[in-house]
């Protein structure tokens, strides 16, 4: 069993992975602000939710002053992972490091900055942070995780059992990308629908009754992008259409990370989810008009704000 990790990155996905993980083996924080560092080492971190305990973490903004982890869990958002990976050169060299991000390009960004073993993964769970010290669990879905760079399918296992046994749900595959790619599919779709609407994902995003649904929308970019990933040899684990679907009727409206961007104005993942989707559809050839205006609508939003 792994004995020791270090989580980069301290929002509500950082801190689920931190306060499960602290209940079976030695954990360290590598926080943005020094402040958030000082707080989780004297108080703790504490998770409610669906779970409700405080964990014991070790927090520093610098990386040097941690312990060596035997593996690094980088749960910031993927506009931050360039930054965070190039804080990280040099730091670790014994450790194994597992991205979290949505979309895809998360490892090409990690790898510039050193040679560690990669795994890649993706995340289904959600949380929300209440402060830089609690956040609430709130979808207790799994993690879905495979190898990356120098890195065997055994020992994504060992990581799946590690997280499974802190509390939290995970598998582990040979191979990522059927898993990656539902996701991609799923997140290109809800993500950009919600930042462009306003709404929380919630029971209208499946909804195909009047000829004004928006459900008519969410299955036609869910057909382009499993056109995509046809015509790039990707079989997919999941119907991205039948995942929106069931995440409709878990009987509470979800608010989509992007949505929360741009409720607060902040950069959006869109370079990474539907971004890499319209990236990977000209490369293979096939057309996605409609993923392609989704890209520009939500990257012209964020130049309103700018």
């Amino acid at each position: 069993m792994i004995r020791s990790v270090c989580v980069a990155g301290a929002g509500s996905i950082g801190g689920l992975f931190a306060g499960f993980l602290a209940r079976v083996c030695d954990v360290s924080v590598l926080t943005r602000r020094a402040e958030q560092a000082e707080a989780l080492e004297r108080d703790g971190l504490r998770i409610s939710g669906r779970a409700d305990f405080t964990s014991r973490v070790r927090a520093s903004a610098d990386p040097a002053a941690l312990p060596e982890p035997e593996l690094v869990i980088v749960a910031c958002k993927g506009t931050d992972v360039d930054a965070l990976a190039a804080g990280l050169a040099g730091a670790f060299p014994a450790a194994t490091v597992m991205t979290t991000q949505n979309g895809l390009g998360a490892e090409e960004l990690v790898a510039r900055h050193g040679d560690w073993p990669l795994v890649s993964s993706v995340t289904f769970m959600s949380g929300t942070r209440h402060a830089d010290t609690h956040v609430e669990y709130v979808l207790d879905t799994a993690t879905w995780l495979g190898p990356y760079r120098d890195v065997d399918h055994a020992a994504c296992e060992q990581i799946a059992e590690l997280i499974r046994s802190s509390g939290l749900k995970a598998e582990a595959f040979a191979d990522l990308r059927p898993a990656q790619w539902s996701k991609l599919i799923f997140n290109a779709t809800v993500n950009g629908v919600a930042a462009l609407t306003g709404l929380p994902h919630e029971p209208r995003f499946a909804e195909r009754k009047r000829p004004s649904d928006l459900g008519h929308l969410v299955l036609d970019l869910v057909d382009e992008g499993k056109a995509v990933a046809a015509a790039a040899g990707v079989p997919l684990r999941e119907d991205p259409w039948e995942m929106n679907v069931l995440a409709t009727r878990r009987g509470s409206a979800h608010y989509p990370s992007m949505l929360e961007d741009v409720e607060a104005h902040r950069p959006t993942e869109i370079d990474m989810i539907t971004g890499a989707l319209v990236r990977e559809a000209d490369r293979v050839g096939v057309p996605v008009p409609l993923h392609r205006a989704m890209y520009r609508l939500v990257k012209a939003k964020e130049a309103s704000w700018q």
